[in-house]
């Protein structure tokens, strides 16, 4: 099958979804969307990306849909959808092809060992790691301040052999690089994701319990130093669990933030617009292996508490 005869399906079209999706109809992809709340919006008036580095993109008409089973069974799936998600598997499940190419772009660990007992056996499982600063502005609206990289690792699935695992990572490769989206292929995703929380776990809570964006949470010392912490404290929980995590990680995480645009993480605009935050996601299940491996993590933990609280103090209100 060529790549232009390739069905494309996007489950949850929020920043991510909607960034990616749109990059991808760009590149003369086919490429199908659902949505839940904002598909009245996405319908009339399409999708819009505004970036500070590319030209602004607008798509309309939108393949839109309110329901998997509406939509054709597809042979890709970026699943753009938060680990709160409901239902997730089932809605994969009737959007797919049965041999379909799952990739799971959500932050934390062991997502894909969550998901994959959800899932048909026919199906692949692919773990996304994005490295993107971008955030929703409103229904179909995406703001795009810098990067966009995708990391693809073969979690699971009928493929075998590293020969045909690799061969699918290429196409999904290719795929996403017709979107002008360039991707590095990973021999696995555990690493990558807890490398990726190193700098996740610290800045999301954070930047809620503060509210503050990046610049200024780097830029004061009592953050920094706070930060330090915690990120040190997820790398000897990796490093317990021999996850190999190289020396001088925070210095070069540092330096990166530092010559980003002023960013709010996902987490900030979850909180900012009242919904539920991944804690679990997160911090839940960092604390959860940290433990496993004899790991104390008491900034993570402290930094979890005071997140439960803000979260169940807004939704309570609800």
């Amino acid at each position: 099958m060529s790549q232009s005869d390739l069905k494309i399906g996007i489950i949850g079209t929020g920043a991510i979804g909607g960034f990616y999706g749109a990059m991808l109809v760009n590149g003369g992809n086919d490429v199908h969307f659902l949505l839940r709340s904002e598909y009245q919006a996405v319908k009339e008036k399409g999708i819009t990306i505004s970036s500070l580095v590319n030209p602004e993109l607008h798509i309309h008409p939108v393949q839109a849909y309110q329901d998997a089973a509406d939509m054709p069974k597809c042979d890709w799936l970026l699943v753009g959808a938060k680990s709160t998600a409901d239902n997730l598997g089932d809605i994969i499940a009737a959007a797919g092809k049965p041999d379909a190419k799952v990739v799971l772009l959500q932050n934390g660990l062991n997502n894909e060992d969550h998901l994959r007992p959800l899932l048909p056996d026919s199906m692949h499982l692919i773990g996304g790691l994005c490295y993107v600063c971008l955030f929703r502005e409103g229904p179909g609206l995406v703001k795009h301040q810098s990067n966009g990289m995708i990391d693809l690792g073969y979690h699971s699935g009928p493929a075998v052999s590293k020969e045909e695992q690799q061969a699918l990572l290429k196409e999904g490769a290719a795929l996403l690089e017709s979107g002008n989206i360039p991707t590095r292929l990973l021999p696995g995703v555990d690493e990558a994701r807890w490398q990726k929380l190193v700098w996740n776990a610290p800045f999301n809570g954070i930047s809620v319990v503060l509210n503050a964006g990046t610049q200024e949470l780097v830029g004061n010392p009592a953050s920094r130093k706070l930060i330090t912490e915690m990120m040190e404290e997820v790398i000897a929980a990796a490093r317990a669990r021999g996850i190999d995590i190289p020396d001088g990680v925070i210095g070069y995480m540092f330096k990166g933030t530092e010559i980003m645009p002023d960013y709010y993480p996902s987490m900030y605009h979850d909180w900012l617009h009242k919904r539920p935050m991944e804690l679990d996601a997160l911090y839940g299940e960092l604390l959860r292996l940290g433990k496993e491996a004899g790991c104390s993590l008491p900034k993570i933990e402290a930094m979890l508490d005071q997140l439960k609280f803000l979260q169940a103090r807004y939704l309570s209100n609800q």
